[in-house]
């Protein structure tokens, strides 16, 4: 049985494709719910994501996981043939773990995908799809996640604009906790900046959104992690006092923060600092505002150059992670190839037993019998060596018949290894 990894992502696969491709989870806890009575395939975990769709699984053949995907979404094979990308046994945990660690994602070193990861495997097991050989892969996949998380750098710097804003803010402030964030605008860009804001736990996200509905639609998004306030675009100026943190991004082609508006909301705060994000171009706070004690301003231009910055210092890291997942990678296989060889040798060994057993019973019937004991000990010694001898026999004329004779050179060092041990004096006690 070998385990597999096939599947696409933002790198082999178009949006439309992946698309296609795409699992929601309850559809997929239905279709795994049934894949599990099925023999030929039944030790899975299914991952899909807006960048990817993979399927992991303990199988001896690799098509039957693309014609599963296939089947399971009215696609032809030959749709998805240029496209997939299939590893195998070490290179399929590799990947795995790269996957875990946020080292194949489209955003390097995002940490989403981890917690995707274990949802996926939590679905898989709630379907009885997962063995435990697959879970032991997936767990130690997660610790090397952990392992990439604490002892590199590769997820430690902002590389969004929504998490920038939020380590700005951690940086100004520190005490997120008791901040109150005023979102001008509620699109696209200000609404990543919010989520990243109330997941770091600010005290309160003030909205103000010329269209109502947009702004109710990113309180939703949010309310359940933060208070939420929503105030008409023409309150604007007079509530600039009770914010901490601004991040404005109207698409306006005019200012919507004046200068004057900054001064008298700094006196109205007894002239506490605030941070002032201007996302929009072109701008949407008068620059002038930076002039004034007490005022963090950035610009988008500020902002991208700490993104390029700590971009170049994640790739940097991912470096050091890559070499850290191969090493982990080695270390697992070696695990697994000591657990098969415990079960080998809990086999041998009650083979050998066995073989015990029937000899010693013959043994015992001959000398119930009056055979002499010497002649029975002697031919139970005879039997029982040749038995016991007969597996590594066979396998050494085997291996001198090889068409690689390194393979019999090796078995032959091995076993005059062994036979040194064994001629070594034991140490004893005095």
């Amino acid at each position: 049985m070998s385990f597999f990894a096939l599947g696409v992502n933002h790198q082999t696969a178009s949006v439309e494709l992946r698309e296609q491709v795409a699992f929601n989870a309850e559809r997929l806890r239905d279709l795994l719910t049934q894949q599990h009575r099925h023999a030929d395939l039944n030790d899975m975990v299914v991952v899909s994501t807006c960048n990817r769709t993979e399927v992991y699984a303990m199988t001896e053949h690799a098509d039957l996981i693309l014609n599963w995907l296939a089947e399971t979404n009215g696609i032809e094979i030959k749709q998805l043939l240029h496209h997939v990308y299939r590893y195998q046994d070490a290179q399929a945990v590799t990947h795995l773990m790269r996957v875990a660690s946020g080292l194949d994602s489209l955003m390097l070193g995002e940490p989403q995908i981890l917690g995707q990861v274990k949802s996926a495997l939590a679905l898989s097991k709630d379907a009885q799809t997962v063995s435990s050989d697959l879970n032991r892969i997936f767990e130690y996949a997660f610790y090397a996640a952990k392992r990439v998380r604490s002892e590199t750098a590769v997820g430690s710097h902002a590389v969004s604009m929504g998490y920038a804003v939020a380590q700005l803010a951690l940086q100004v402030f520190s005490q997120p906790e008791k901040l109150t964030v005023m979102m001008v605008a509620a699109g696209e860009m200000n609404t990543l900046v919010a989520k990243h804001l109330a997941e770091m736990g600010v005290a309160k996200v003030i909205i103000c959104n010329r269209s109502q509905a947009r702004a109710e639609q990113l309180s939703q998004e949010i309310a359940h992690q933060v208070e939420v306030e929503i105030i008409a675009f023409d309150q604007l100026a007079d509530n600039l006092h009770r914010a901490d943190v601004v991040s404005s991004c109207t698409g306006s082609l005019h200012q919507v923060i004046f200068y004057q508006d900054i001064k008298a909301a700094l006196k109205k705060r007894r002239y506490n600092q605030m941070l002032l994000v201007d996302l929009a171009v072109p701008r949407d706070i008068d620059p002038k505002v930076e002039t004034l004690d007490g005022v963090y301003l950035y610009g988008v231009d500020d902002l991208q150059s700490v993104i390029d910055e700590n971009l170049a210092q994640r790739r940097q890291a991912a470096v050091e992670a890559e070499v850290m997942v191969s090493q982990l990678a080695s270390q697992l296989l070696t695990q697994q190839k000591i657990l098969q060889a415990g079960s080998t040798i809990h086999a041998y060994r009650a083979h050998s037993e066995q073989q015990q057993q029937l000899e010693l019973g013959k043994a015992l019937a001959d000398l119930q019998k009056g055979q002499a004991p010497e002649e029975v000990m002697t031919q139970l010694a005879h039997r029982l060596t040749k038995k016991l001898m007969h597996p590594t026999s066979i396998l050494l004329r085997e291996a001198a018949q090889h068409e690689h004779p390194d393979y019999f050179e090796w078995m032959k060092n091995q076993l005059n290894d062994v036979f040194e041990h064994e001629r070594k004096p034991k140490n004893t006690a005095d």
